[in-house]
């Protein structure tokens, strides 16, 4: 690894300093956007040398001089536009602004993306590679090079992998890039990925998948006149930045919003219709409109019989595996079925069938479950009905990822999207494959041959995906170990259910986790309990590709290590992206390459091979001929756009960071197949498109062959025959149903002073683990009270302002209390963004954005948490941190909930049962708590009981239905059973 001296930054030591400029600032341009609203920035053309008046230097009018380099936010999935101003002299960073030519932010960004000029020049982040040298937890590190950490982890790899197929784990929270890091673990030949899947999103993905084969929504919000969200979405949800622009220019059209949020969110306050609901009712609203649509003859029947399994639904029936009420309709239903072919004519059983149903989901049923005027449901129905096609829907975690069952909740939403023929037309509700653009990189390894029981648990047979929150209870039983397990942008002792289960697997480091190492730009709860910590970079300072479904076009975005392009600008040579970082801060795309590389130097292994260079045979590929390779071959149009500018796609990304792959890509399920004559296309029962061989190519729709969904049966699946012959026959299973939450009316008694605590809501202003570190975000938002019903703060006797203790399943936390209409009476809520904590006082977690703690183990499964003091200001090179006035930053309560794995879909169901609630004692302060793990464990085993194993209902022998998606799918041979 080469040396090459390029100007130094003061980022984490100094306050960065700017030089002036003699030349005068010209005008910016003027952008109007779709909602009216004017914006200026200044032209592309002049972006590699602009000057601006410093705003800070004011009255005195001081020019300075920048390159503007465009890269990515990374402060949550949005993929926003940036861009950097670096200064032509100093190469110091002055700000971040939007990106104009951005096609999903469009220049636009929330309070998160210029907070990215606060985790540069943030005092505290880790600038060099650390090792420990105490025990874990007791905060002694050294610093060692980067040569000494790829070599010391790479033997323990290499020791690893010659020993068993999946010793080493990769475990990401948001990965911030597509694909790369993906391929890198396959090119190690083990099923080694593990997400944070199961704690965010993994049941509105099975709900859609077991739909249509694909796991997120895109919703058309722009163009959408109505809109339906199951969340606080327009505020804090996935993607909500460019999604909040394009709702409200929606709005402004004339769109209706309607919200089901127990909590009076922003959100909920801007919508026409905001529906309170009782966690776990939403189904029973979603179905009354459904039923009222149906009973009512308002569906698109034309689109449902083109496009659902209305067929195999039927054929269901007349098998006995779904029930019906009338009998009459079941003996009509299996004549017309014991014919060789249903006909078209048919489809009125169908929709005789769909009125039986539902007939039982009456908005007098809903107003009741759910606790909302029957008013509001009526006026949701009527909206929706009148949307004309164009029902913009969204759910990704709220509710769904709230209850037992909360996968239904996806599915239900979508059967109003189905109702209405609003799947993939303009205004309507789109799919991730159809929105987003993710590139194939120049060599792909083979799927691993193996299967990681680790993390996808023979219990868990359709879990979407990994099923991380368990890791630590079934590393506690004895399933298994790992040899060198790597977090990145992932904090598990703190983000998750039970940290204190983690706790203990990272403590028992020769049975457990025997080489844990943490990649992460800044302290946090879990890295303290690592082995090695590798400073990774922030957004600004790394290379990675994004692209979301941000809207119903496709694009691609570039994300870049900004000083690093700067000097290549100015002529520069940097070898690797940690010369021209604060430190020696590296990036992850680099540390991999290098880590693979030694992992097997001799390429005995067959690894290196998929790290040499398509340009140089033999040679160890280097960053920008990974993105030169792609932006070259696997991005359709840009070598054509770069041609016309006289640039190489390379150099066409690294100047916009953005490209337009598609301005929209409506309904691609109806995109008519290329076939010829050799083909021998053939039509099944079911309208497959076969070919001569018999595969299933795509669905016949008026005598077309179409692409079809991305399922088994190329329909939208209304009827699961995956979910029926994977031992969840069940109705409320096989078609949208209602489920019945593990936090339903029946288990709460109020009168003993029981509630459900709401503990998955986020704020817009925060960032997961990695807000602590930004000074702005956390003056705006440092606490997490306890919302409270006045009714409620009535009974116990409670005021905004008190500390309360509140009892969990495994044991109890200490927080303050906010009085508020905001929040339905019975429930309290409590944000997840915050509670942040160290052990010592000047190391560790920012000391403006933490709690000072002691942790008392008391080696029986025991662990409390006492609350030293909150945050306060400190000296540092930021003159900022010394003006810190806030000391509560809240609670971490994820600690005290224990796992509530989804039997079906594997998410953690977030809700809690509260078994009690009262005011603190005398010396208890905010934040501190108490957790038997013996209960953890006991909860954990109850939850398990609830799953029905792959060995006892897989119908093919087979682990998991190998058409359901799963990062890093191994292959076939590996998804039997063992013997």
């Amino acid at each position: 690894m080469t040396k090459t001296k390029v100007p130094q930054t003061s980022a984490g030591t100094a306050v960065p300093q700017f030089t002036a400029s003699d030349r005068k600032p010209i005008k910016l341009t003027e952008v109007v956007h779709p909602d009216g609203r004017i914006s200026q920035y200044p032209p592309s053309d002049v972006w590699d040398d602009w000057v601006e008046w410093d705003g800070k230097e004011w009255p005195k009018k001081v020019a300075r001089r920048y390159t503007l380099v465009p890269t990515v936010c990374f402060n949550c999935e949005s993929a926003c536009g940036l861009l950097a101003y670096v200064d032509k002299d100093t190469y110091e960073i002055r700000k971040f602004e939007g990106n104009p030519v951005h096609p999903g932010s469009r220049g636009r960004n929330c309070a998160k993306g210029p907070a990215t000029h606060n985790q540069v020049y943030d005092p505290e982040r880790i600038l060099y590679p650390l090792k420990r040298v105490g025990k874990r937890g007791e905060g002694k590190w050294e610093q060692i090079s980067w040569e000494q950490a790829l070599n010391e982890i790479a033997e323990k790899m290499r020791e690893s992998k010659k020993r068993r197929p999946n010793g080493i784990v990769y475990h990401v929270g948001r990965p911030g890039e597509d694909g790369y890091t993906n391929r890198i673990v396959q090119t190690w030949g083990m099923d080694g990925h593990n997400s944070h899947t199961n704690i965010c999103s993994s049941s509105a993905r099975a709900g859609y998948n077991f739909w249509l084969g694909q796991d997120r929504p895109s919703p058309d919000f722009a163009n959408a006149r109505v809109i339906l969200l199951i969340s606080s979405h327009l505020e804090t949800g996935h993607y909500f930045n460019p999604h909040a622009q394009r709702i409200i220019e929606a709005k402004t059209d004339g769109a209706k919003l309607i919200t089901f949020d127990p909590r009076l969110s922003n959100t909920a306050s801007m919508s026409d219709v905001w529906l309170p609901t009782y966690p776990g009712s939403e189904n029973t609203i979603l179905l009354s409109i459904a039923n009222h649509l149906i009973q009512n003859n308002l569906y698109n029947k034309d689109f449902m019989q083109k496009w659902v399994n209305w067929k195999e639904t039927l054929q269901a029936v007349a098998d006995g595996k779904l029930s019906v009420n009338s009998d009459q309709l079941a003996a009509e239903i299996r004549s017309a079925c014991s014919s060789s072919n249903l006909q078209p004519s048919t489809f009125d059983l169908f929709d005789r069938l769909l009125k039986d149903l539902y007939a039982e989901y009456t908005f007098e049923r809903a107003a009741k479950e759910s606790e909302v005027p029957i008013e509001r449901i009526q006026e949701t129905a009527r909206l929706v009905a009148n949307c004309e096609g164009k029902l913009a829907t969204h759910v990704w975690r709220s509710a769904s990822v709230g209850n037992l069952g909360g996968w239904q909740v996806a599915r239900c939403l979508l059967f109003l999207n189905v109702l209405t023929g609003s799947i993939g037309n303009k205004g309507g509700t789109s799919m991730t494959g159809w929105n987003k653009f993710v590139p194939k990189p120049f060599k792909g390894a083979p799927a691993p041959e193996t299967w990681n029981e680790l993390h996808y648990p023979i219990e868990y047979p359709l879990a979407h995906y990994e099923m991380s929150i368990l890791l630590p209870h079934m590393l506690e039983e004895g399933r298994g170990d790992i040899d060198v397990y790597f977090t990145r942008v992932y904090n598990p002792m703190w983000v998750n259910p039970d940290g204190f289960m983690w706790l203990k697997a990272l403590k028992d480091e020769d049975s457990k986790i025997k080489c844990y190492v943490a990649l992460t730009p800044t302290w946090n709860e879990t890295a303290w309990f690592a082995d090695y910590v590798l400073p990774t970079g922030h957004g600004p300072e790394r290379h990675d590709l994004m692209s979301q479904e941000t809207h119903a076009g496709q694009w691609i975005a570039f994300r870049q290590p900004v000083r690093r392009v700067a000097m290549e600008r100015a002529g520069m040579k940097v070898d690797f992206t940690y010369q021209a970082n604060p430190g020696e801060v590296w990036e992850e795309n680099e540390f991999w390459i290098q880590l693979s590389a030694k992992m097997d130097p001799d390429g005995s292994l067959g690894i290196r091979q998929w790290f040499e260079s398509p340009y140089r045979p033999g040679e160890i590929i280097t960053v920008d001929e990974y993105y030169q390779w792609i932006f070259e071959n696997s991005v359709p149009g840009l070598p054509e756009a770069a041609a016309k500018e006289g640039l190489t796609p390379l150099a066409y990304m690294r100047k916009y960071g953005v490209f337009e792959v598609k301005k929209e890509n409506y309904s691609p399920f109806d995109k008519t197949l290329h076939t010829t004559p050799e083909t021998g296309l053939t039509t099944d029962e079911h309208d497959r498109a076969r070919d001569s061989s018999g595969a299933v190519l795509g669905l016949m729709v008026d005598g077309q062959p179409k692409a079809g969904f991305d399922t088994p049966s190329k329909k939208l699946e209304f009827f699961s025959d995956t979910l029926s012959n994977w031992g969840w026959a069940e109705k409320e299973n096989v078609i949208p149903w209602t489920v019945k939450s593990h936090v339903h009316p029946d288990t709460i008694d109020r009168s003993k002073g029981e509630m459900i605590l709401l503990p998955n809501f986020r704020l817009p202003t925060l960032i997961h683990t990695r807000s602590a570190n930004a000074k702005w975000l956390y003056e705006i938002s440092h606490k997490n009270p306890i919302w409270m019903n006045p009714e409620d703060a009535q009974r116990f006797g409670l005021e905004t302002g008190d500390l309360a203790k509140v009892e969990t399943e495994i044991g109890h936390f200490v927080d303050s209390v906010w009085v508020t209409e905001g929040i339905k009476p019975g429930i309290i809520a409590i944000s997840h963004h915050l509670g942040r904590w160290r052990l010592q006082e000047d190391k560790g977690v920012s000391k403006g954005s933490s709690n000072l703690v002691e942790l008392h183990d008391d080696g029986k499964g025991g662990f409390l948490m006492r609350v030293v003091h909150g945050a306060k200001a400190w000296e540092s090179s930021d003159p900022d941190t010394s003006r810190i006035w806030w000391s509560n930053v809240g609670v971490n309560q994820n600690l005290a909930h224990a796992v509530h794995p989804d039997p079906i879909s594997g998410v953690h169901c977030w809700l809690q049962k509260v078994f009690s609630i009262r005011k603190a004692e005398p010396g208890e302060k905010a934040g501190d708590l108490f957790v038997d793990t013996n209960k953890s464990m006991e909860i954990y085993r109850k939850w398990l009981a609830m799953t029905r194993s792959a060995d006892k209902v897989s119908p093919d022998g087979n682990r998991r239905p190998y058409w359901l998606a799963r990062p890093l799918k191994p292959t076939k041979e590996a998804y039997k059973l063992p013997k």
